[in-house]
């Protein structure tokens, strides 16, 4: 990151840039990080090639969406905590107060007949892009690694068996891929680059309060310090929650949460924000969404300055590959736990196996246009079989 070059942009072009990105950014993370590394790596040239690559690097192996985490890091280019801060909020907040209104059309209208046909066909959906991303991620991140690939099985396994997540288990499988990998000298510094970022999200774990907005923050952060790269990575963190443990919402209210994500631009883990709204309105949506952000935030800024150093060292790298093989085990074994409540007839089955055959098929199509023909769909089905 080079300190020294004067920006050939001012702050204000950065924010509307982001709130632009936030706004019409469709397509997931992958896709974020390409429209970042076209507009201001390539056409704009406010960005070096080597500080968008360090950013994405850092993206990848610290906890948080990957495209927020990106978003922060090339505000911090430039413009330091002020730039993280300001690009950070920018490119979250058209997400959040589309959610919001959903999420607020969602208690007002979720009792109508169109409302619950649109949700019938998107939940299906769901299940089918869920699939899919998790082949995906699998395929690009386990590679032929058996260690990684035993982690996946196993977490998988204990999701689907459990329908939740566990926490330790993310963390023991990094240490376990370290161990294995790095093979280390115990009383060397290794375990210490590891233990300060980790150890405070096993703490949250266990943290309650009575009172629902306070369990609501911490719940949230928690969350959100376990997502690695996709923001896929948080659902089962969340059913386990909210679903499972909490009891703040129904199987179907969070199938239709995990829709939200679907039909919205931006980060995908904000519909935490959504989610929040059901909960508790709108206190309860600026808490999830500010707790699920806090995480990774404040990996970037922190890490931002010292990562050209230590970002390589091989310890760090495997505790992370541990932990995403882990992660997307999780997403496998949700999609099966979630899909149990989604797939309730035969055409919501032949809803998600068509839309994992269309995505299968054509790899650059939208998942919101896919989103959108099954909100259609349902609109003309749920009705002929729910009069």
């Amino acid at each position: 990151m080079d300190q020294t070059s004067k920006p050939t942009y001012t702050l204000w072009q950065l924010i509307l840039y982001f709130l632009r990105l936030g706004t019409f950014g469709f397509g997931g993370p992958v896709a974020l990080v390409g429209y970042m590394h076209r507009d201001l790596v390539e056409r704009r040239g406010w960005i070096s090639e080597s500080d968008y690559k360090e950013g994405l690097a850092l993206a990848q192996i610290a906890p948080g969406p990957l495209a927020a985490q990106l978003g922060i890091y090339m505000g911090f280019v430039h413009f330091r905590l002020l730039g993280a801060t300001v690009a950070g909020l920018a490119f979250v907040l058209p997400s959040f107060l589309m959610v919001v209104a959903l999420g607020w059309a969602y208690v007002a209208f979720g009792g109508l007949t169109w409302m619950q046909s649109v949700f019938y066909g998107v939940g299906a959906s769901v299940i089918g892009i869920m699939a899919i991303s998790a082949h995906k991620l699998a395929s690009k991140n386990l590679g032929r690694d058996k260690l990684l690939w035993g982690i996946f099985l196993l977490l998988a396994a204990v999701t689907i068996i459990t329908q939740s997540e566990i926490s330790l288990l993310f963390i023991g499988a990094g240490v376990l891929v370290w161990l294995i990998r790095c093979k280390p000298r115990f009383g060397t510094s290794s375990l210490a680059v590891l233990l300060p970022t980790q150890l405070p999200n096993i703490a949250l774990a266990s943290a309650t309060d009575a009172n629902t907005l306070i369990q609501i923050a911490l719940f949230f952060t928690k969350a959100g310090a376990f997502v690695f790269g996709s923001g896929l990575a948080i659902v089962p963190f969340l059913y386990g929650g909210i679903v499972t443990e909490h009891h703040w919402l129904t199987e179907k209210q969070f199938v239709d949460a995990v829709a939200v994500a679907m039909i919205t631009p931006g980060p995908v883990v904000i519909t935490t924000g959504f989610i929040g709204y059901l909960i508790s309105g709108l206190p309860g949506a600026v808490l999830a969404a500010v707790g699920t952000f806090v995480p990774c935030y404040l990996a970037t800024v922190i890490a931002a300055p010292y990562f050209k150093r230590y970002g390589k060292l091989p310890a760090l790298i495997a505790f992370v590959d541990g932990i995403t093989a882990a992660a997307i085990g999780a997403i496998a074994g949700s999609v099966v736990v979630i899909a149990q409540r989604s797939i309730i007839d035969i055409p919501t089955a032949l809803l998600a196996l068509a839309t994992a055959a269309l995505l299968w098929k054509f790899k650059k199509l939208p998942e919101p246009i896919i989103v959108i023909g099954a909100a259609l769909i349902g609109i003309a089905v749920y009705p002929l079989l729910h009069h």
